[in-house]
């Protein structure tokens, strides 16, 4: 496979097509290899229009719902970011494009590990990648001006919203509702919270650090 071909491809029918309209970002997703990010035997569905699998209870976000969501996040270059869930890495190698610093946050060592050596591997300098519990956010780097959690979330949020700056702090992700999903930008303006409803989307599983927990019943 061409992955050069595959990547202008995607951008050219994924991306530009669904009104996005950041350049910066149309570039980003256009320079990062998103066949490196996923399993070596996951590689041929890295450009294709789904979600990929990555490891047990997690996806790769298609490209179309993945540009959009951070195209209404308006990333800045100096923005400090937290990447809440990234996988093997990619949407934080697509936001240290645009952006200032990246905490790409994950909650397996492993995954942390692999993360770190394809930021290496690709002399990306402004994203580190830390491992804790994706729903408790990073509290010793906050504030944030942005919160990425590219995936479906139900509830949970309530920890990550208390880590963004006060002065338009943005948190992108795709509310989960009897399976069907919003995606959603909420901002944060002192102690007061805006919601904004976006686009549907239809990712393929919630991501489990941010389920509904079940209640118990008699």
């Amino acid at each position: 496979m061409d992955t050069v071909k595959a990547r202008k491809h995607m951008v050219d029918s994924q991306v530009r097509p669904n009104d996005v309209t950041d350049i910066g970002l149309q570039a980003a997703m256009g320079n990062v290899p998103r066949e490196r990010f996923v399993p070596a035997n996951r590689r041929a569905l890295a450009y294709v229009e789904q979600d990929v699998p990555l490891f047990e209870g997690r996806h790769l976000l298609k490209a179309r719902d993945f540009a959009k969501l951070i195209d209404a996040a308006n990333v800045q270059p100096g923005d400090l970011i937290l990447d809440v869930g990234c996988g093997y890495g990619y949407s934080s190698a697509v936001l240290a494009q645009i952006g200032g610093v990246v905490v790409a946050l994950e909650e397996s060592q492993e995954v942390v590990d692999k993360a770190s050596s394809l930021f290496s591997a690709f002399s990306i300098d402004n994203a580190v990648s830390v491992q804790g519990p994706l729903a408790e956010g990073y509290a010793k780097q906050a504030p944030f001006d942005v919160i990425v959690v590219a995936g479906g979330v139900e509830e949970g949020l309530d920890q990550l919203f208390s880590q963004l700056k006060e002065d338009v702090g943005r948190l992108v992700t795709i509310k989960m509702h009897d399976r069907v999903g919003t995606a959603t930008l909420f901002t944060r303006s002192g102690t007061a919270y805006g919601e904004r409803r976006l686009f549907e989307a239809h990712p393929a599983e919630t991501i489990p650090a941010f389920r509904k927990k079940q209640q118990f019943q008699f």
